[in-house]
């Protein structure tokens, strides 16, 4: 079985403050994808190159303590993508690819962090020029190789992944028009991409279990007012392996939670 975590850190020094190192240690994933970490190259030398054993690759934004990305894994990847060729995007440190390839199959593991379109109107029109942009750059890549694309996408896709949806249907992460663009990356039938949402396609039903993000404000976390912002998004081959999955609440490491999903195969 391959063990893959994806968490959001909201800082990886904070989160290392909560015990993030030793929940890793001892949860023992095969690979852990991680976004906004909040740091940079020197913030994280003699520090975090390496979690449990397992070597860091990073994607940092230019701005400090803002965004980026990285994988920690335990195999050695044959080539490491920092970025996806958007010049906007990629200076805010979003998006890490690391590539498995023998042979016989061409794998990578992604770690990616969506824009959050909440702070304003400037953000979300930057939310929904990424997602425009990203799209045909998934489309791209699945004609290429298999994948698993691990984040904080930023979007609750159904009514079922946020407790309180009907009074959030104007607001950033579950407006129609970032909705439709989920609904779009995972169909199957028309000219999507046909992703698979992992977590759905193992737990279709859940809702009060399925949330991964809850906002600090009030009593949220406490009241399990939460929001399925997390994902494992993966190519159709790689999604049939999937084999189970958990989200991690026992202990706040951040304003997410972990999810993980054992795949049934082995790189």
């Amino acid at each position: 079985m391959f063990k893959l975590t994806s968490l959001n850190l909201n800082g990886i020094r904070s989160a290392a403050t909560k015990g993030v190192v030793q929940w890793v240690e001892g949860h023992a994933p095969d690979c852990i994808c991680v976004q906004e970490i909040k740091a940079q190259a020197a913030d994280i030398a003699g520090k975090f190159e390496d979690l449990a054993g397992m070597k860091g690759h990073f994607h940092f934004a230019e701005k400090k303590g803002y965004s980026g990305v990285g994988v920690y894994s335990r195999h050695e990847p044959s080539d490491v993508v920092i970025g996806w060729g958007d010049t906007e995007f990629d200076a805010e440190g979003r998006y890490l690819e690391l590539r498995f390839d023998t042979p016989k199959r061409k794998l990578s593991i992604i770690s990616c962090y969506f824009p959050s379109g909440s702070s304003g109107e400037e953000r979300q029109l930057a939310k929904f020029r990424f997602l425009a942009g990203f799209f045909p750059y998934l489309v791209q890549l699945k004609t290429t190789r298999e994948f698993v694309l691990c984040g904080d996408i930023n979007i609750a896709h159904q009514e079922k992944d946020l407790k309180n949806w009907r009074s959030n249907q104007k607001n950033s992460g579950f407006l129609p028009e970032e909705r439709a663009w989920m609904t779009k990356l995972l169909d199957t039938s028309g000219p999507g991409c046909g992703l698979v949402d992992v977590y759905r396609q193992l737990q279709p039903d859940t809702t009060d279990a399925c949330y991964t993000w809850w906002s600090n404000r009030g009593q949220a976390y406490a009241n399990n007012v939460g929001w399925r912002l997390d994902y494992h998004l993966a190519t159709p081959a790689i999604a049939a392996l999937a084999r189970t999955e958990s989200i991690y609440k026992d202990v706040k490491f951040s304003d997410h939670a972990p999810i993980t999903v054992d795949y049934d195969f082995t790189l």
